[in-house]
């Protein structure tokens, strides 16, 4: 078993090129690449003899709407051999199609289509790219960041039917102002209520 720098170094003098940027960080070795160079950097940390990251443990991407890449795309592995743990990342734009691990992994099948669920972000090669925490004809993407947080529609019993209906999001005005004060502070409302009972009294 090496220790973190040894793998570190190792790594970067194995792949090369193929490798943007590696840092040391809360005990893990976090990976920046190219998206090209996914699936080789992969195979080469599940199956050398030295790194043994034979497990997936999750691929979530992160959000970041101004800018050109706007998906950093991440995956988590861990070595049980070795007790270790490794961050592989990179960037993509918003219409880019990502290699998919399904072949190589396939426990990736589960999270590749979370993330296009819940993102956007396409898997080439994906043997069943379908939403799978989301609803049926459900529009958008819940945790990009431009998506409103009201959603766009709710699915409501409705009486007058006798059935689930699907309707647009409809917010009463009352609950579009918000008191941003301190709770500590006390809130507008109750302070309004305080003073009056205070010029009562």
């Amino acid at each position: 078993m090496e220790n973190l720098d040894n793998l570190e170094k190792r790594i970067n003098s194995e792949l090369t090129t193929k490798i943007k940027k590696t840092e040391l960080k809360h005990n893990q070795i976090y990976i920046e690449i190219n998206k090209d160079d996914l699936l080789d950097v992969i195979i080469f940390l599940k199956t050398d003899k030295n790194t043994k990251f034979k497990q997936l443990i999750d691929i979530t991407a992160v959000d970041f709407p101004e800018n050109n890449e706007r998906f950093k795309i991440v995956y988590m592995f861990l070595s049980h051999e070795f007790n270790q743990r490794i961050v592989v990342s990179y960037f993509i734009s918003e219409n880019e199609v990502v290699p998919s691990l399904t072949a190589i992994f396939p426990s990736a099948n589960w999270m590749e289509r979370e993330v296009f669920d819940m993102y956007g972000v396409s898997f080439k090669d994906h043997p069943d790219l379908r939403r799978i925490l989301t609803d049926y004809g459900f529009e958008g993407h819940p945790l990009r960041k431009d998506f409103p947080l009201t959603g766009h529609t709710e699915v409501r019993y409705s009486e007058e039917n006798k059935k689930v209906v699907i309707e647009p999001v409809k917010l009463e005005q009352n609950y579009r102002s918000f008191d941003y004060e301190s709770p500590w502070e006390g809130t507008k409302y109750i302070k309004e209520q305080t003073e009056s009972n205070d010029k009562k009294n």
